[in-house]
C-alpha cells in the first residue's frame, strides 16, 4: 500500500491507530507529523516520541507540527478526555528518539516529492499541518497517493457542538482549505466512528494477547473509556470508547467495511456552526457561490462495526503476541 505518514495528536485512540500502522503488514509508517489538538504540541509531540519507543518502532520519524489553527485562537486541551498528558495520565517520556530536524509541513513535503504517488496521509488530528504543507507546495495534491482524514460530521451529532467534531472545530480554516482541494480525499467521521465501539473485552484480549503493547493500550484505555462511560447517552451497554482514530486506519486497509458517500464539501470557520462539516449534492445547481467548483470527495456513512473491531484486534494479536 505504499509509504504512510500518520498527522497526529497523540492521544489516547492516537495510540490505537498508530499501534495498528505498526501492525498491519502491508503499511509502511514512515513518519508521524504531530500537530496540537488532544493536548499541547509540546506534549503531543513527547507522546509520539515516546509510543514509538513502547510500540518498538524505532525507525519512524516524528516531525513537530503546529501549535496553534491557522486564524482562530487555540481551545483548552481536553484534559477530561485525554488527561492531563493526553495519555491517560500515564506520564510517558522518550528516552532515546528525537524529533526529526524539519518542521510536520516540511516534512510532508519533502515526503511527498520523494515517494511520488506513493505517499499516503491518514490525518487523525487538526488539519492545520495539511493546510500549511499545501501553502509550501500547492501541487501537493497530485503527489500523493491518497489523503484519509478522520474527522467531521456530516449526518450524526458532533462530539464538541450539535453539529461540529473536534479535530474540524480545532482549525476549521484548515479543515475548509483541505475539503476544497483536488485530492483524492476520503473523511472518516463521526457518522461511523462513534458506531465502533471498543469495549473493556477489546482491550482485556489486547492485553492479555498482543504483549506490552497489548498492556499499554489497555492502561491508556482507563481514562478514555471512564469519560465514556459517564456520557449520558454511553455508546455501548458496556464499558468502552468510540474507535475514532483507528477506524481510518482500517479505512485505508479494508475499506469494504465501508459504505461511502459522495459529494462536494465545505466547514463552516466561525458563528455557532463552527466546524460543520457540509456535503452537497454534485448534481445541484445551488444559489449560492460557496458550491461552485469544488472537486468531490467521499465520507463514511455506514459501517460494518464488528468486522472492524475483529479486523483491529486481530491485527494488534498477531503482531504483538509475546
Amino acid at each position: 500500500m505504499g509509504k504512510l505518514i500518520i498527522d497526529t495528536d497523540p492521544g489516547i485512540d492516537d495510540a490505537q491507530a498508530i499501534a495498528y500502522a505498526i501492525a498491519h503488514p502491508q503499511l509502511e509508517l514512515i513518519a508521524l507529523t504531530t500537530v496540537f489538538g488532544n493536548a499541547s504540541i509540546e506534549i503531543t509531540t513527547r507522546n509520539a516520541l515516546a509510543v514509538l519507543e513502547k510500540f518498538d518502532a524505532l525507525d519512524v520519524d516524528v516531525a513537530r507540527g503546529a501549535s496553534s489553527p491557522l486564524h482562530i485562537d487555540r481551545f483548552a486541551s481536553p484534559d477530561f478526555v485525554h488527561g492531563d498528558d493526553g495519555m491517560g495520565n500515564l506520564d510517558i517520556a522518550p528516552e532515546q528518539l528525537i524529533e526529526n530536524e524539519l518542521s510536520a509541513a516540511e516534512y510532508i513535503v519533502e515526503a511527498a516529492n520523494q515517494h511520488h504517488g506513493e505517499l499516503t496521509i491518514v490525518a487523525i488530528g487538526p488539519l492545520t499541518n495539511i493546510a500549511k504543507a499545501l501553502s509550501l507546495d500547492p501541487q501537493l495534491p497530485l503527489k500523493l497517493k491518497r489523503l484519509i482524514v478522520m474527522g467531521g460530521t456530516v449526518l450524526a451529532p458532533g462530539n464538541v457542538s450539535p453539529v461540529a467534531e473536534a479535530n474540524f472545530i480545532n482549525d476549521p480554516h484548515a479543515a475548509d482549505i483541505v475539503c476544497s482541494q483536488n485530492w483524492p480525499l476520503s473523511i472518516v467521521g463521526l457518522d461511523v466512528t462513534m458506531k465502533i465501539a471498543l469495549t473493556d473485552w477489546h482491550f482485556e484480549e489486547l492485553q492479555q494477547q498482543a504483549g506490552g503493547v497489548g498492556e499499554f493500550l489497555w492502561q491508556s484505555s482507563r481514562y478514555y473509556v471512564d469519560f465514556y462511560s459517564s456520557l449520558p447517552i454511553p455508546i455501548s451497554s458496556q464499558r468502552a470508547c468510540a474507535m475514532h482514530d483507528a477506524s481510518a486506519l482500517v479505512y485505508l486497509t479494508n475499506p469494504e467495511l465501508f459504505e461511502m458517500n459522495s459529494g462536494v464539501a465545505r466547514v463552516v470557520t466561525s458563528g455557532v456552526a463552527m466546524g460543520q462539516l457540509i456535503s452537497a449534492s454534485l448534481s445541484e445547481n445551488y444559489l449560492l457561490p460557496h458550491w461552485q467548483n469544488l472537486p468531490p470527495i467521499e465520507w463514511a456513512a455506514q459501517v460494518e462495526s464488528e468486522q472492524v473491531l475483529n479486523h483491529f484486534t486481530s491485527t494488534l494479536i498477531q503482531h504483538f503476541k509475546p
